[in-house]
């Protein structure tokens, strides 16, 4: 099994990357939260899962271990394959996937494209001891919540502490959230600094 890789990010598709690994460039399939951490000619590793078919072998990437954990739980539940599994994971991060199982919520879990209700009540029954409790969930979830409202008020400080009115300091920290959805999904406390930094450039380009 190909455990993870690392190297130089020479290609990024909407729903792909290619990581050069010893010469060699490995076509990883990821979630849009993932590869929104990439950029091409830096270095990455990533956790990985092999899938393994008569006629194609498939790499899927995540941020964490903990991603490729809940992505290979996912898949012991009937009907769901590596595709519908990262499709659940780019709807929801792992800890929301585990509250949604644990808590029932069918609503949560249809969100995603190719679940339907019946497929939801099946997930929601073959996984609920399988992902972990739902105090574990929540005190994650809660957690990532203070971090998010923590870094926002952050760079919104430093900002109009720069001399930018508060209606471009919500509108830069828009252009930088998914950076940092991307750090707390990843379980991961946002970096203010380089957050303000991608901030004041995205207003320099305006």
């Amino acid at each position: 099994m190909i455990a993870s890789v690392a190297g130089k990010v020479t290609a990024i598709a909407p729903d792909a990357a290619v990581i050069e690994v010893g010469g060699v460039g490995v076509l990883t399939h990821c979630t849009p939260a993932t590869l929104a951490r990439l950029r091409v000619g830096e270095q990455a590793r990533l956790a990985t899962s092999l899938v393994v078919r008569e006629e194609s072998l498939t790499l899927y990437g995540f941020a964490t271990d903990d991603e490729r954990t809940v992505f290979e739980l996912l898949q012991t539940a009937s009907g769901v394959g590596p595709k519908l599994a990262l499709a659940m994971l780019a709807v929801h991060p792992p800890n929301a996937l585990r509250l949604a199982v644990a808590g029932a919520d069918l609503k949560a879990l249809t969100q995603v494209p190719g679940i339907g209700q019946k497929g939801a009540q099946r997930i929601v029954l073959e996984l609920k001891d399988r992902l972990g409790t739902p105090e574990e969930a929540v005190d994650a979830a809660l957690n990532g919540e203070r971090r998010a409202a923590l870094w926002r008020e952050q760079v919104h400080s430093g900002l109009v502490g720069l001399g930018y009115s508060g209606k471009d300091a919500d509108e830069a920290i828009a252009t930088v959230e998914p950076l940092a959805d991307a750090d707390l999904a990843a379980g991961r406390q946002p970096q203010v600094a380089a957050l303000l930094k991608a901030a004041l450039r995205s207003l320099s380009i305006r």
